[in-house]
This record gives structure tokens, C-alpha cells and sequence, in this order.
């Protein structure tokens, strides 16, 4: 007698598919409760509390693609046909932890000030878009056109863009209670962007040269250097170092062609 044995496909928890569909929700409705009069819109908080380390305005403009992808990204995981998606299986409650964290950031800084519980709430999310991170760059497979377009890219954007806002955020909190000591402002700001650069950097090194987030921290980089690199030169000198050190790490890493397919197919 033949036994087969054959070991059932793991389906994902509906509970997960909809906690990321709540949470995506909850990102972007967050940021409409100043249009009701409640809280302060971000952009007048980042204002008002704007740091030599704060990208110029027209950098924020990311949020719109930003957005989209996570709207994308949550209807694609929620189809029929990804119930036994392994890669979404992994991932799927870090994004919608990261979701809720980004929608739960906006609703406390347009209530409170850019402080240490902001930078809390800020790190928690990074922290968990950087397991998503690790994730796609240990996949033992590659990824499919639409994991490719709908979940790595907007995924890794985001991963990119909470670590440049974490070292914002950060920066401004230092400035909400006064530390920096005898240290000009200046020089406080070129550390924290010499510290992103190489904490971005290492991130790109360990991450294949994963060039979405190498070309989204690059943009937070340039908006720096458009506003507060204007008016100091540690500012400018600054970017400019982390920005040949995340285009090294990616050049480097995109030289061999198994990371070149990992990313581009």
C-alpha cells in the first residue's frame, strides 16, 4: 500500500488581511482630523518646530505616492488569491503594526509637540518596516512581477523614508528640550545626518543594495541639503558625505547579478 503524504498550504489569517485593510485606514484618515478641527495639522507642527535637519516642504510630497502604495498594497494582499502568499504570510502583521504606528504618529503629534514619546511611536514603526526589510532580502525566491511593484517597492520606500523622519523627529525632540548643550545647532545637525547616512549606508550594505530605498533616502538627503544645507555648510557637507556613502553601498552591492535580479527581476 502507497500513503501519500502531502503537507496542506498554510492560508493566512483573515484577521491579518483585515487588520492590514484597518490600519491602512487609519494612516491616512489620521491626517484629515485637523480639516475637523481637531489637532494641528503636520505640516505647521514640522513648521513650527523645524530643525537645520527638517527637508524643505516640496520633500513631503512623497506621502502622496507613499499613500497610494500601502492602498495598493492592501487591497493586492487581501485578494482570494493571496490567502497562501508565504512572503505576505511573514510580513503581514509588521505592516499593518507599521501602519497603525504611522497612523498613531499622526494623531499624536497633531495633539502634542515632536517629543521623545513621538520619537518612541517613530522608531517602533521603523523598527518594524526594517523586519519587512530583512525579510525581502532573505527571500529564497525570487519575487513575482506584482510582489515586486506592489509589495517590495512601497514597502521598502516607506522603510526608507521612516528612517530619514526618525532622524528628523529625533532631531527635533533634542530641540523641544533644549539639549545640544555648548554645541551649535549646526553641529548637532551634521552628527544626526552623518549618523542617518551611515545607519542608511549599512542598511543598503546588509540589504543587497536594495535600490528603492537607497533612491528614497537619497531624496530625504537632497531635501535637506535644500533647506537647512543652505544656511550651514556642516549642514551641506553633511548630506553630501551620507549621499556618496548610501551611493557607494548601492554601486558596491548592485555590482554582483544575483542582487541586481533580487531587485529588478
Amino acid at each position: 500500500m502507497t500513503i501519500r503524504s502531502q503537507n496542506p498550504v498554510s492560508q493566512r489569517s483573515a484577521w491579518q488581511r483585515i487588520a492590514i485593510i484597518v490600519a491602512v485606514a487609519l494612516q491616512i484618515g489620521s491626517t484629515f482630523l485637523p480639516s475637523l478641527g481637531v489637532g494641528e495639522p503636520i505640516g505647521s507642527r514640522s513648521d513650527a518646530e523645524r530643525t537645520l535637519i527638517t527637508p524643505a516642504g516640496w520633500a513631503f510630497a512623497i506621502w502622496g505616492p507613499l499613500y497610494f502604495g500601502s492602498v495598493v498594497f492592501a487591497a493586492y494582499q487581501a485578494l482570494p488569491s493571496q490567502k497562501t502568499n508565504a512572503l505576505l504570510g511573514k510580513i503581514g502583521w509588521y505592516a499593518a503594526a507599521a501602519f497603525f504606528g504611522n497612523g498613531l504618529w499622526a494623531l499624536y503629534t497633531q495633539l502634542n509637540r515632536l517629543d521623545a514619546v513621538s520619537v518612541l511611536i517613530i522608531a517602533s514603526v521603523l523598527s518594524c518596516l526594517l523586519v519587512i526589510y530583512r525579510t525581502f532580502v532573505r527571500l529564497d525566491r525570487e519575487f513575482t512581477v506584482a510582489e515586486r511593484w506592489i509589495v517590495m517597492l512601497p514597502l521598502s520606500a516607506l522603510a526608507a523614508w521612516l528612517t530619514a523622519a526618525t532622524i528628523v523627529n529625533v532631531s527635533a525632540a533634542l530641540q523641544t528640550y533644549g539639549v545640544g548643550g555648548p554645541w551649535p545647532e549646526a553641529t548637532v545637525g551634521a552628527a544626526i545626518v552623518a549618523i542617518g547616512g551611515i545607519i542608511a549606508s549599512l542598511a543598503i550594505w546588509r540589504g543587497r543594495g536594495n535600490p528603492v530605498y537607497a533612491l528614497v533616502f537619497l531624496w530625504a538627503l537632497f531635501a535637506i541639503y535644500s533647506a537647512g544645507g543652505q544656511a550651514a555648510p556642516s549642514i551641506a557637507y553633511a548630506t553630501i558625505a551620507a549621499g556618496l556613502l548610501v551611493i557607494l553601498a548601492t554601486a558596491y552591492k548592485l555590482r554582483l547579478s544575483e542582487n541586481r535580479r533580487r531587485w529588478f527581476g
